[in-house]
């Protein structure tokens, strides 16, 4: 049974799906799952961090929105003649980059300064949602057969074509994220003061992220870089969070 659930993508869903001129991956679906998931917890989460549900739903629906349309326009500026050539497939491409992550936290800020919206309540509510999300991203990758991690000889091991039993690094990414999104909505609840539950997710977030991606297939094998990319910005996620948490010790 174990070996069963631990089969990679290219076993259970052989490949994409088309929609139309449009072709959706297995992992696409998942993240669109777990994006409507996170977009209904917000309206729970909204309450427990003292804020409107519809202006954090317009909010959250905002960063969608803004993350799509910039991740897309900075495809685009890459190379336009492939996206006068062939549009629906660029368009299709994956796209969302960390140059694009912090275009869209730009954007996604200028939006609640100009709503007047408590950015740290925002990211209190949305903290939760995020873990929700990345569970959900984490099992699309598993499903698909990304982001592998490396050889092992455990007995959990999943079957890699070409590469022997790997670590399921995404189970384990999707494990910690459901514990995690456990503990903030407890927080949550307890009313702390403003900002400290985001501060726990990026501290205990980034360093989930950075501790897995040590047993995952390095980013650029030839890089003589001491960290991978997704470590770095996990390294600037547990900094900001202990600063955020530093300044916010007391509770309310």
């Amino acid at each position: 049974m174990v070996n069963f659930l631990l089969q990679p993508a290219a076993i259970l869903f052989p490949g994409p799906m088309g929609l139309g001129p449009l072709w959706v991956s297995v992992y696409g679906v998942f993240a669109a799952a777990g994006l409507i998931a996170a977009l209904l917890l917000s309206q729970r989460t909204a309450r427990f961090a003292g804020l409107v549900a519809q202006q954090l739903w317009d909010a959250s629906l905002f960063a969608v929105v803004a993350a799509f349309v910039i991740s897309r326009l900075l495809l685009i500026a890459r190379d336009p003649e492939a996206f006068l050539s062939v549009p629906f497939k660029v368009l299709a491409l994956p796209s969302f980059t960390y140059g694009g992550m912090a275009l869209t936290a730009l954007a996604v800020a200028a939006y609640l300064m100009w709503k007047r919206l408590p950015v740290l309540a925002v990211l209190d509510a949305w903290a939760p949602c995020a873990a929700l999300l990345a569970a959900a991203l984490s099992l699309g990758h598993f499903f698909e057969g990304t982001d592998a991690g490396m050889p092992t000889r455990l007995p959990w091991g999943m079957p890699m074509p070409g590469m022997g039993r790997v670590q399921p690094v995404q189970i384990y990414a999707a494990a910690a994220s459901l514990v995690l999104l456990a503990v903030l909505l407890r927080m949550l609840q307890r009313r702390l003061r403003a900002g400290v539950v985001a501060g726990v997710a990026l501290v205990a977030g980034g360093a989930v992220t950075f501790l897995l991606d040590m047993v995952m297939q390095p980013a650029e094998s030839g890089s003589g870089a001491w960290l991978d990319p997704a470590q770095w910005i996990a390294l600037g996620a547990m900094v900001v969070g202990t600063l955020m948490l530093t300044f916010l010790k007391e509770f309310v």
